[in-house]
């Protein structure tokens, strides 16, 4: 602010008109007048002073100094000075103006009498402190906000100068850092620093990266620290800036020690079988990689066995899932006992566990697969039910059978197949030319897939002729299938591989339909002639098999009788009240319904008894050996006569040899198909061989 002493006027001097009070006040960059004593009125003011008040300078003259600012204060010391001037002393404080525009101004005034004489005049200099007041405010408000914002982040927040001084920080960061807030209050930099050294795990290369950051004002970063408490923060580091310099930094902490539990939690859920508590098939193949990685430093052998309860679906069907899920852990437990300490075990699926050997060859695997065998043998009993399970055991062994834990796990299934189709119960190891056999078995049943959507399958049908006349009575309707990469593959290589996917399902639909079309087309040429198609137990057991058999019919116009279904021993056997069921529903609607090599079965004379059956087919095996093998001789007259006694039409397969046939026509045998008479043939040729028109021409040759 100017100051007073600042008029080119010396002690004493008055000036000697009004223009030169008017470029005294001029030059004063503050509002400014000069009063006269003892009247109060303004002798002189300057642009400044105009402005301050909203008037022209020219209006405030001759104004009365206390109306320009009529406070208390400046009331009292007016007529203070209006008496004794020097009693009144100087004034320098502030004042509140109310301004024409209605604003409220904050001023600092300051009155200095401009002689020594008792009633001389006096200059009013004030300064207008409104806008500073305004950005002090405002600046206050901005730091009460940003403290308020770092209080309320649940980030510890510490900011520091270029030296590392302390200039701010909240409270989270010292709750985070369990530092007593007196210690950041007191800007003991050194000390704070001190703490947070002492507390930290690693404080030498926490120091480290400390002076990496001192020595580069632009760097930012973002780190995690561990406390000796265990908590783990992030660390997020970024420069302060301002004006285009670096000012300091900004150091931002959290606490991850929740979300890194929570991690580890959710790690060991993906790791952890849920009902068991065992590892599951990601841990165990995590333990298998570390392991065969071991092995290949110390070249230690290790096995990997797959376990698989034989025949558990019954116990969650007649006991229930509960029952089910407390056996499964019984399981684990009994595992457990019989490994050694350092062995994984794991729950690998549903009824499916696998447990991990290390530094075992193929005699401590045998080992413990057997007594994995005993425990599962061990009484069951829950609720009051006792009941027994026993278990499947795949074992496969590192490095000979693979070397990684996909390898290795493929094949301890694959082996644990093997033991369940052997019989259950049981124990394999791996062998190399089953991994053959299944990709064999793949490629197989891909080629399959690509035959019937490029329609390679064709139907052959062999005649089956009357052992009495010679007459051709019907014919069994073959597949055959010619791929272009693998040539003609015989049904006896891709029916089981197809049975064993369920793609049968689809061959059986394709060969029934194909078999009905020409079946009509015959009838059409004037020849009833009864087409016998096979039909795999799975198509039988298919819940729309019945429906599907009627729409075939229904499509072609086919006379039902026309149409023989032949089935295996099997059907009868397995859910022997539904089979039978369905085979009445079959029956009904007019079908012929055959056995097909029957006697390699387990049916009994009870349930032929009770079935719709017209025909029996003896198998080609039986047939093979006559007439000079006595006990197949024996067995096919008992089965002529069993037939007879039932009432059934009786019909021999692979009929190759004259000497054959007259035993079987002696024996009382109805029909035959073989070698002998004609083998299977596509559908043109054999119309051609055997026409409509000679149908009671064919005999024996």
């Amino acid at each position: 602010m100017g100051q007073v002493q600042n008029l080119p006027l010396q002690a004493g001097a008055m000036p000697s008109d009004a223009s030169t009070w008017q470029q005294l006040l001029q030059a004063l960059p503050d509002a400014a007048w000069v009063v006269a004593l003892p009247s109060l009125r303004l002798l002189g003011a300057n642009a400044a002073a105009g402005r301050l008040f909203g008037l022209d300078q020219s209006q405030l003259l001759g104004i009365r100094a206390d109306h320009l600012l009529a406070t208390p204060e400046d009331m009292v010391w007016w007529d203070l000075a209006r008496t004794d001037l020097a009693a009144a002393g100087p004034l320098d404080s502030e004042a509140l103006l109310q301004a024409a525009d209605g604003r409220s101004l904050v001023l600092h005034r300051t009155v200095h009498p401009l002689s020594r004489e008792a009633t001389g005049p006096c200059i009013v200099i004030a300064r207008d402190l409104t806008g500073e007041r305004e950005a002090l405010a405002a600046q206050e408000d901005l730091a009460a906000e940003l403290q308020a914002t770092l209080e309320a982040t649940a980030d510890g927040i510490l900011v520091t100068d270029l030296s590392g001084g302390i200039r701010t920080f909240n409270r989270r960061f010292a709750q985070i850092w369990g530092m007593p807030e007196a210690l950041l209050e007191a800007r003991r930099d050194e000390a704070v620093q001190a703490w947070m050294r002492r507390v930290v795990e690693g404080p030498e290369a926490y120091e480290r990266r400390l002076q990496a950051l001192q020595d580069s004002t632009l760097l930012a970063c973002t780190d995690r620290l561990t406390l000796l408490s265990g908590q783990v923060l992030e660390r997020v580091v970024r420069p302060l800036w301002s004006r285009g310099r670096p000012l300091g930094r900004v150091w931002s902490f959290r606490d991850l020690s929740e979300r890194v539990a929570a991690d580890e939690r959710l790690d060991v859920l993906a790791r952890t079988d849920a009902l068991t508590g065992l590892a599951n098939r990601r841990q165990l193949a995590e333990q298998v990689a570390a392991t065969a990685l071991a092995m290949r430093h110390d070249g230690d052998a290790f096995a990997l066995l797959v376990f698989d309860l034989d025949r558990f679906r019954h116990v969650n069907d007649s006991l229930g899932h509960e029952i089910g899920d407390r056996a499964l852990c019984e399981v684990a437990v009994r595992l457990q006992r019989v490994m050694r300490a350092g062995d994984v075990v794991a729950r690998i699926g549903g009824d499916q566990f696998a447990t991990l050997l290390r530094h075992a060859d193929a005699p401590a695997a045998e080992a413990a697969a057997n007594r994995v065998l005993a425990a599962m043998a061990e009484p069951w009993q829950f609720e009051g039910m006792a009941f027994t399970l026993t278990c499947s055991v795949g074992i496969a062994l590192a490095p000979g059978h693979g070397r990684n834990a996909d390898e290795l796990l493929r094949h301890a299934e694959s082996a644990m197949r093997g033991a369940k189709a052997s019989g259950s119960n049981g124990l394999r190891f791996h062998q190399q030319h089953a991994e053959g056999d299944l990709r064999s078995h793949m490629r197989l049943d891909h080629a399959m897939r690509q035959a019937l959507a490029s329609q390679r399958f064709r139907l052959h049908y062999q005649p089956q002729v009357d052992l009495a006349t010679g007459e051709v009575v019907g014919a069994e309707a073959l597949i055959r299938w010619r791929d272009p990469a693998l040539g003609e593959v015989p049904p006896g290589r891709f029916i089981p591989v197809a049975e064993d996917t369920g793609f049968i399902i689809a061959i059986g639909d394709w060969v029934l339909e194909q078999a009905a079309r020409q079946t009509a087309a015959w009838v059409a040429e004037g020849r009833a002639l009864t087409v016998a198609v096979n039909v795999s137990a799975l198509q039988f057991h298919q819940a729309d098999f019945v429906e599907r058999v009627a729409s075939v019919l229904d499509q072609h116009a086919l006379p039902p009788q026309l149409l023989e279904l032949e089935l295996t021993e099997s059907i009868l056997v397995r859910d022997a009240d539904e089979a039978l069921e369905r085979l009445r529903a079959l029956a009904n609607l007019g079908v012929r319904l055959s056995i097909d090599d029957f006697g390699t079965g387990y049916s009994s004379l009870g349930r032929l008894k009770t079935c719709p059956i017209h025909r029996l087919k003896i198998d080609r095996s039986f047939i093979r050996g006559l007439p000079d093998d006595a006990r197949d001789a024996a067995l096919v007259r008992a089965i002529v006569q069993m037939g007879q006694a039932l009432g059934l039409n009786v019909v021999a397969e692979g009929v190759e040899t004259e000497p054959q046939r007259r035993f079987l026509h002696e024996a009382g045998c109805h029909d035959f198909q073989g070698f002998l008479f004609a083998p299977g043939m596509d559908a043109v040729s054999f119309s051609r061989r055997f026409p409509a028109a000679k149908a009671d021409a064919p005999t024996v040759p």
